[in-house]
């Protein structure tokens, strides 16, 4: 960025205090406002003379200077007049004493801070180069799209003269350097799939430019596209000889050798985690520290900051907060020692069995500190608060760190705070002090994975957790990474030699049996977790105990007020409660979690205590009752008139009611996993019928690619349960959300067979909504395999299954299906004309997403009756729709169904660049037989940019792609291969 045009400080008239209103444009049209009013800047040439002098620095251009800038060697006889008219119409435009004449010339000058577009943009590329400096690549790459942002359009459009021409080819060839070193920011930060795209249509655009080629080529690599990188290099190579004579620059040559080493230095940056400074360890009457303590290697340097910033302080303190088991002592204790030195005058500890029956009282804990502070016992005070001035009096000119441990609350900490400056205090408690004051707050959270691991090799031994590596990530992963668990069970394997990691697995790998098998000696997790269920009062207890049943990963807290059946007010406050305990964790504003082992007691503690034991059934079905209300509340909100929630089972709970459909999608995609995991514990229950209405009444999630594996795997279980159950009714609907799931990923064999079965189990006059719903996906799977009159009929029968339902919204899903059709055997008129009826019933109805599909449907349509502009603009729109609603796999095919028109309309280079968009959004879903349909599109627009080699690639991909499924459409793709192969 340093090679970039420079601009001056506009230098602002200490008179002309409007002046700072005017703004400039040059990096597009040459334009100029006056706050925000337009100003008319004139003729072209005018506009060349503006421009002359906005980029002259504020210095002074002569007329012969500004008759070169805008005429060059043959200027017209009048171009010295001329030049002066032009100024005085500018002057009369501009503010008094912006454009001023002297020594023969002109300048403009006392422009405000920002006035001029390009001024505004180097310096903010110089801030994003100030930041990368820094490391701080994030707020660079920010800083740089804003300067690129910038641009509009071509810079000094339409402006005449030689020196706009250079100036214009100048500002140009910066714009790209400005993009080279933002798209080389991209990669350092791991976004290598998101600039393939852009870098794609960049070198289309720029061929000859070999950075752009070697980023192209990287990205696409880091992309595990190592094929296509290589191939960039061939067709640059190629295009370079043709074109230049010449070969590709070192730079180039080098990263291809290193590519075809897979060397590993290419893989995408990170940054390594800071490790913690040293601080000599001194003995005090600090506990012992563990001698294997692991990891942990973050808090230790947070809370070694805090002490070592005690010095000239009025006093540091950190109360350190969690769960039981987690580590609060163990981390405050090695953390304390470490600290030593910076506390030469001593090191207080106390255990304050918060957590236990009787919490230890602060006058007794003081007499111990003044005791072992060097003050007698006929000194010490008996009330408290004499004890406790005392006790400050004693540490004054000291430097002592005190290290309260198990603290019960606040209240108990507060007399013990040495308070002078100097010392430091470290506190742990289960309960997060909030309210003491100054406190550093810290949340232990359980180990990383890599962090338990270590440990439960520090106590098993390297040679034995090697052996058995899966077994023993097996092990730490059902201790939930808790400290106190993984000491446990890696304590009880090494005392035991004849047990290998896999026979400790196995114990652990029963959720039932799990918190008896974590016990060793005086050690215990359900012990620890016992004193903290054992302080709650009834209605603390009682949340605890049913909340822990629900098999999400977290709750709402409107899910957990329906668990609970207390109003949102009342469960916020109990459940808040249970997070002041670390008994439960807040997951992000109004979510709440449980650790695994927790949940494990938890649910132990319900069939224990719980009573009567049916009220555990009762809570999981008001769970359940709200995803339904809720869920169906959100799908009649996006589809109005849709006539599925007339024949959805009822709730008889009420579910939260959403101002808008994005509110509903929201709620949904945040809700996601939850829910899908209490459909599925849902499945072996009295609550199967409901579970599947859910699921159903879920759809949207099937074509979301985040949750559309798991929304598959809970309709298979759904499936087998209702099976199980002889429930044909459940079976048929699961069956359809299975299908549909199936067919979202391209597993067209499965998704035709069992929506083949749901047909059979089930007839109009049984469920008419399965009978209708069934046929309509049979015959969208066999237009996907060819089977067209197969698919006719069955589309036929699912509108007049429709029609006869009354639904409005199922019919003209089928009417765009079946337009489908009609495309796929030549009748494009008739295929237009259903898709447009089909997208007019949705609009009449305000079908925002489902009118996206029949615009999908009818740009299809339009492309094959070569009405391309319309059908660009109707892609667009189900485009638009398909992203604000979060529809991966439509996002992404609509952005292939463009690319087919680019290639139709003869753009290849924007061909290129929506499917490479195409293929980034459809990572992950859509299947094998859309990503081949893609990549056949994209090799198609790479020869048409004169990438052959980076299109042999993605057609070879294709190809195995479509042979592996046995497909038809493999004989294309060999056709488009052929000449190539004979060349």
């Amino acid at each position: 960025m340093d090679g970039g045009p420079r601009v001056p400080e506009q230098r602002r008239a200490p008179s002309s205090a409007e002046a700072a209103a005017l703004r400039f444009s040059v990096l597009g049209p040459v334009r100029a406002w006056r706050e925000e009013q337009p100003l008319n800047t004139g003729s072209p040439q005018q506009r060349a003379l503006l421009a002359a002098l906005l980029l002259r620095e504020g210095r002074t251009a002569t007329a012969a200077e500004l008759i070169d800038a805008l005429w060059g060697t043959e200027p017209p006889s009048q171009a010295l007049a001329a030049v002066r008219t032009y100024a005085s119409r500018l002057r009369k435009i501009l503010d008094p004493g912006v454009l001023v004449s002297e020594s023969g010339g002109y300048a403009v000058r006392g422009l405000g801070e920002g006035a001029l577009d390009l001024a505004a943009a180097q310096d903010l590329a110089a801030a994003a180069e100030k930041a990368r400096g820094a490391g701080d690549l994030s707020q660079a790459r920010d800083t740089l799209n804003r300067a690129l942002a910038l641009w509009d359009g071509e810079p000094l459009a339409g402006v005449p003269g030689p020196y706009a021409d250079a100036q214009r080819t100048r500002l140009q060839e910066w714009r790209l350097q400005l993009l080279e070193s933002r798209l080389d920011m991209d990669l350092e930060q791991g976004c290598h799939a998101e600039a393939v795209s852009e870098l794609t249509a960049l070198t289309a655009a720029h061929p000859l430019r070999e950075r752009l080629r070697e980023l192209l080529m990287l990205a696409l690599y880091r992309s595990g596209r190592q094929a296509e990188a290589l191939a960039v290099y061939a067709d640059t190579r190629r295009l370079l000889a043709e074109e230049l004579g010449v070969d590709p620059r070192s730079g180039l040559r080098d990263l291809q050798q290193r590519i075809l080493q897979a060397d590993p230095a290419l893989a995408e940056p990170s940054a390594p985690a800071a490790e913690p400074a040293a601080v000599p360890v001194r003995p005090a009457q600090l506990p012992a520290t563990v001698p294997d303590f692991t990891g942990r290697s973050a808090f230790v340097s947070e809370l070694s900051e805090v002490l070592a910033s005690a010095e000239g302080r009025v006093m540091a303190v950190s109360a350190l907060a969690g769960i039981g088991g987690v580590g609060k002592t163990t981390l405050a204790v090695h953390v304390a020692h470490e600290a030593r030195s910076a506390f030469p005058d001593g090191q207080l500890y106390v255990d304050l069995q918060g957590a236990g029956p009787r919490a230890a009282e602060p006058e007794t804990v003081l007499g111990s500190f003044l005791r072992a502070l060097g003050t007698p016992d006929s000194s010490i005070p008996d009330s408290l608060e004499e004890r406790s001035a005392l006790y400050r009096s004693v540490l004054d000119g000291r430097r002592v760190l005190v290290l309260l441990d198990n603290a019960k609350d606040a209240a108990q900490v507060r007399p013990l705070l040495p308070g002078t400056a100097g010392c430091a205090a470290l506190v742990t408690s289960r309960v997060r002090m909030v309210d003491l004051a100054g406190a550093h707050l810290v949340d232990l959270d359980v180990m990383s994975p890599e962090e338990a691991l270590a440990l439960f090799t520090k106590i098993v031994g390297a040679e034995r957790v090697a052996a058995e590596r899966e077994a023993a990530l097996d092990v730490v992963a059902a201790c939930g990474f808790l400290p106190l668990a993984i000491r446990i069970a890696a304590s009880r394997l090494a005392a035991r030699r004849t047990w290998t990691v896999s026979v400790l697995a196995a114990k652990l790998a029963d959720e039932r049996r799990r918190l008896d098998e974590l016990q060793a000696g005086d050690l215990a997790v359900k012990a620890t977790f016992e004193l903290g269920y054992g302080a709650l009062d009834p209605a603390q207890a009682r949340a605890f105990r049913l909340l822990g049943l629900a098999d999400g990963p977290d709750i709402s807290l409107a899910a957990a007020a329906a668990m609970l059946a207390l109003p949102a007010e009342d469960t916020e406050d109990l459940l808040e409660s249970l997070v002041d305990t670390s008994l439960l964790e807040s997951a992000a504003p109004g979510r709440y979690r449980y650790h695994d082992l927790v949940r494990l007691y938890a649910r132990a503690c319900a069939e224990r205590d719980e009573w009567p034991p049916s009220e555990r059934e009762a809570a999981l079905s008001r769970l359940l009752d709200f995803y339904l209300a809720t869920a169906a509340g959100g799908y009649a909100l996006e589809r109005p008139g849709d006539r599925l929630v007339d024949h959805l089972a009822t709730s008889e709970r009420p579910g939260l009611v959403f101002a808008d459909r994005h509110r509903a999608q929201d709620w949904l995609y945040a809700e996601a996993v939850s829910l899908l995991a209490c459909v599925r514990q849902s499945a072996g229950s009295g609550l199967l019928a409901r579970a599947v209405d859910v699921l159903w009444a879920a759809v949207d999630l099937a074509e979301s690619g985040t949750n559309s594996k798991e929304y598959a795997g809970v309709a298979a279980t759904l499936c087998e349960a209702a099976g199980r159950a002889a429930d044909p009714r459940a079976e048929a609907r699961a069956l359809i959300t299975l299908a549909y799931a199936h067919s979202v990923t391209g597993r067209f064999d499965l998704a035709n067979e069992e929506a083949g079965r749901a047909r059979e189990l089930t007839t109009a006059s049984v469920d008419p909504l399965a009978s209708c719903w069934s046929s309509n996906i049979l015959g969208v799977i066999a237009l996907y395999q060819s089977r067209n009159d197969d698919g006719e009929a069955h589309l036929n029968q699912a509108i007049e299954n429709f029609r006869a339902c009354d639904d409005r919204p199922g019919e003209a899903s089928a009417l765009c299906n079946l337009s489908r059709i009609h495309l796929a055997t030549g009748r494009t008129e008739s295929a237009v004309a259903l898709a447009r009826q089909g997208t007019e019933m949705y609009d009449a109805m305000g079908h925002a997403l489902k009118g996206a599909n029949g615009r999908y449907a009818l740009g299809l349509a339009l492309t094959k009756h070569e009405a391309l502009a319309e059908a660009t603009a109707r892609l667009r729109e189900a485009l638009e729709v398909f992203r604000d609603s979060r529809q991966r796999l439509w996002e992404g095919m609509s952005l292939f169904r463009l690319a087919e028109v680019d290639l139709a309309a003869g753009h290849p280079g924007q061909a290129a660049s929506n499917a490479e968009t195409a293929l980034t959004v459809l990572r992950g879903i859509g299947g094998d037989w859309r990503r081949a349909n893609v990549l056949v599109v994209l090799g198609q627009a790479l020869n048409g940019i004169a990438q052959s080699g980076r299109a042999q690639v993605c057609w070879r991909e294709a190809l195995d792609l479509f042979e592996a499924l046995d497909a038809p459409e493999a004989d294309q793709v060999r056709a488009l291969l052929q000449p190539l192969a004979m060349a």
